[in-house]
């Protein structure tokens, strides 16, 4: 009876199939830089950054439902991704991302109240990039950018614990990158991943019953 309990206590998810050199927990962690380095590839023409980020965020879900989280899938998948909308969704972060630069150089620049519209642009600046994040991790952003969208924007005001994880994510994304530059072609997987598991967490909470 002792070996019985002794073998039950271990966790399926920990073992290790006949042949497996690694643990799950450490594939994972290898498909995960693996998917990284393809979608920092597949973002380089930048209109594709939002597809490709959703399409990682996907294939990082997936694990959760025993799919195979490995860059081969992530290029199968991106390849039905690129429609107009997802080009479309590239372009509109794009649009964002130049004028909020265009903003700050005009702050910059010494114009009277620019300390206020500098702290103005940053505040809509990381409300936009949380909801552009928080689309990106949700399932809906692979069909429908819209949906997606409007998921995100009620996240972001439901769940501030959850927009926060996704500010702090991004952030040690970016500062791994400026630290060790060739971690910057890694980034996109840790943080895929971790736009995944706050959608996953928030859809969690949501569904708990009121109260608990």
């Amino acid at each position: 009876m002792s070996g019985t309990s002794g073998t039950s206590g271990t966790s399926g998810s920990d073992r290790r199939e006949p042949g497996e050199v690694f643990g799950p927990r450490l594939t994972l962690f290898a498909d995960m830089l693996a998917v990284g380095l393809v979608t920092t590839l597949a973002s380089l023409p930048l209109v594709t950054a939002p597809a490709a980020l959703s399409t990682a965020c996907a294939v990082l879900r997936g694990a959760g439902e025993d799919r195979p989280a490995t860059a081969g899938r992530y290029l199968r998948l991106l390849r039905r991704r690129l429609r107009l909308g997802d080009l479309a969704a590239g372009a509109v972060a794009l649009a964002g991302v130049l004028l909020v630069a265009a903003d700050l150089a005009l702050v910059r620049a010494g114009l009277p109240g620019g300390p206020v519209a500098g702290l103005a642009v940053g505040a809509v600046a990381a409300g936009a990039v949380v909801v552009g994040l928080r689309s990106c991790g949700r399932p809906e952003s692979v069909t429908d950018w819209r949906a997606a969208a409007r998921g995100a924007a009620g996240d972001a005001a439901r769940d501030v614990g959850g927009s926060a994880l996704v500010l702090l994510a991004l952030a040690t994304a970016v500062l791994c990158g400026w630290m060790m530059l060739p971690l910057a072609l890694l980034v996109p997987g840790p943080l895929a991943l971790a736009l995944a598991a706050v959608d996953v967490r928030t859809r969690r909470y949501a569904a708990l019953p009121a109260g608990r």
